[in-house]
């Protein structure tokens, strides 16, 4: 559901891009590998990148019950994975102030649009990519970083600083609907209720 995810955020960007008049330049990819591209074949150059940073378990939401009712059976699975991703938006355009330009326009995007659910969000529902996709939500929320943490994130990713934004993408859930037990449903309580009256 990660790749998903991003898919369809790409998607939404460049949808946005071409409105705005702006090519669709916004592809996912590993920006740790934007100057070790080969010479023939170059899908990060005078593009926007989206990439995958990190990622951490809401944990607030990791004790949720994940039981259903199936045909008066009550199956019982392991909690869904409730996930916060960080995203990177690195723009590599041709000039400083096209890559400013894009940045920008990947700013507006969001501001105007924080939260994705099925309903709200225009996708290919025949794309092979997507086709598991079920009910989702994600919203977004632009995450700063001090100036230290963004020169540690530059020095790992190794290479040179692009104008950026960084996303705090949440909740991508991981549910594979895997059935643990099986048992039936308690439809009513035949049982005596004992109420200990005090002397």
């Amino acid at each position: 559901m990660i790749y998903e995810a991003l898919y369809i955020l790409v998607g939404e960007l460049n949808s946005y891009l071409a409105s705005q008049g702006l090519q669709e330049d916004v592809v996912l990819d590993n920006i740790a590998f934007v100057e070790n591209e080969p010479d023939s074949n170059q899908p990060m150059t005078d593009k926007v990148i989206l990439t995958l940073l990190n990622l951490n378990e809401e944990v607030t939401m990791r004790n949720l019950p994940n039981n259903r009712v199936q045909n008066n059976k009550v199956a019982y699975r392991n909690n869904k994975i409730n996930l916060n991703l960080y995203i990177l938006f690195s723009s590599n355009k041709t000039g400083y102030d096209i890559s400013l330009k894009y940045l920008s326009r990947v700013l507006e995007f969001f501001q105007g649009k924080s939260i994705f659910t099925q309903a709200n969000t225009n996708f290919d529902h025949s794309d092979p990519i997507l086709s598991a996709m079920g009910d989702f939500r994600y919203t977004l929320e632009l995450y700063t970083p001090t100036f230290e943490n963004l020169n540690y994130i530059w020095g790992t990713l190794g290479g040179k600083q692009l104008p950026c934004a960084l996303y705090k993408m949440s909740l991508v859930v991981i549910d594979r609907e895997a059935t643990l037990a099986e048992s039936p449903q308690i439809m009513e309580n035949s049982g005596t209720i004992i109420v200990n009256n005090p002397i």
